[in-house]
């Protein structure tokens, strides 16, 4: 069978799913329309059908025909996320979406796209298929711990036994040329984790602040010593990025607030360094607290693990994009550094031997290192890549369980 032509010929069908996902985005974990479109086109597939009950997940199930028992028939799961952001869009594309104050800026509607196009290839050549296939389509990616949540209704036991390996896959506006795959063994991808941070003065007048106890000027004081503890008690080999996003204080220029508050990410790239983390953070905003005589109040989440992929999983997906692209200059390469965004993949990961694979959805002809990237109101996505990441998709469920089945 050639899947690259079977998947091109779906292309403007799946152009059709992705802009109507694109209109009508979706924020978090409960996302009733995105799940109504998805359940609309795995109907009449064949496939055992789940929904969640804690978030509006989709799980679907295809059996292989092509494997002698079914108790140890290989599995594979693949992933895709459905959640969009709280952006603005402001791409001007026809598609534009429709819903004030969110857009999928992330790519996502591709991601369910890409999956619902696989589970549409695989279902119709199911007698070639060596194993089953769990199709995993996820709330909840950014920032709601969507994968956890479908972890803990048992997505990994949907099929009757846990997958062998489990593949995923995301879109790029930027960084790479249109149409290149990328990947990376051992660490892709970082950990992140939230900072919340509360100072704790007492207001006064302005013209007196000896009177009161400023919040706004330790809150400052603490924002700039993060960035001097990272370069001073953090190994320049093993990054560590910490950016406040959000500082707040006062109602008036000459009123000195009882607080002051901030907001900061922390991203990671080895255990080690996350763990020293959860305890220098805390201990240098405390110690700057009191040696102004005010008080703070500092709550560190962790939030999403170090994305690791599987050596030999990574490899296995390198070489199913040079057999399916036919090793076409261009079409993949290996990432010299992992990426500083973080992903709920990982805990897929952390479970099941697997890999994660970027995709360039750049427009042609435009300069990746100049597109907007990823979550930018601007960041614009290519309906091109969606036949090539859905044929991909259906390549490895069909690769993989061949090989785990011996053949």
């Amino acid at each position: 069978m050639d899947l690259i032509a079977d998947a091109r010929s779906l292309q403007d069908t799946l152009t059709e799913w992705r802009h109507a996902l694109h209109e009508e985005p979706e924020i978090g974990l409960d996302l009733p329309r995105t799940q109504e479109k998805v359940l609309s086109v795995l109907d009449g597939l064949g496939l055992e059908v789940s929904t969640g009950t804690d978030t509006t997940s989709v799980t679907a199930v295809l059996r292989g025909g092509a494997h002698e028992s079914a108790e140890a028939a290989p599995t594979i799961l693949l992933r895709a996320d459905m959640d969009a952001l709280p952006v603005q869009e402001r791409t001007g594309a026809a598609f534009t979406s429709k819903i004030d104050g969110a857009m999928h800026a992330c790519g996502h509607d591709l991601h369910t796209s890409m999956l619902l196009g696989a589970a549409t290839l695989l279902a119709d050549s199911r007698h070639r298929l060596a194993g089953d296939v769990v199709f995993m389509f996820q709330p909840g990616e950014e920032g709601f711990d969507g994968a956890g949540v479908m972890i803990r209704e048992g997505v990994l036991e949907a099929a009757g036994r846990r997958p062998d390996a489990a593949f995923g896959m995301h879109v790029f506006s930027s960084m790479a040329p249109h149409g290149t795959f990328v990947t990376r063994p051992g660490v892709m991808m970082s950990a992140s984790d939230g900072v919340f941070v509360r100072v704790l003065g007492a207001g006064g007048h302005g013209s007196a602040p000896h009177s009161a106890k400023d919040p706004v000027t330790v809150a400052a004081e603490m924002v700039l010593a993060l960035q001097t503890m990272v370069t001073r008690q953090f190994d320049m080999f093993d990054p560590t990025v910490v950016t406040v996003g959000r500082l707040a204080a006062g109602t008036k220029r000459n009123v000195i607030p009882d607080t002051a508050e901030f907001d900061a990410t922390i991203r990671t790239f080895s255990d080690a360094h996350r763990e020293r983390m959860q305890t220098a953070i805390p201990r240098l905003l405390t110690g700057i607290a009191h040696a102004h005589g005010l008080d703070v109040e500092v709550r560190y989440e962790a939030e999403y693990p170090l994305t690791i992929t599987d050596t030999a999983q990574t490899e296995f997906a390198e070489a199913a994009v040079a057999e399916l692209f036919g090793g076409s200059a261009g079409r993949h390469a290996r990432l010299a550094q992992p990426l500083s965004g973080s992903e709920d993949f990982s805990r897929v990961l952390a479970e099941v031997p697997g890999s994660f694979i970027g995709l360039s959805a750049v427009p042609a002809g435009v300069d990746p290192a100049t597109a907007a990237f990823n979550h930018s109101p601007y960041a614009t996505f290519d309906d091109a890549v969606l036949a090539d990441g859905a044929a991909l998709y259906a390549h490895l469920a069909f690769s993989k369980t061949a090989q785990l089945a011996g053949r």
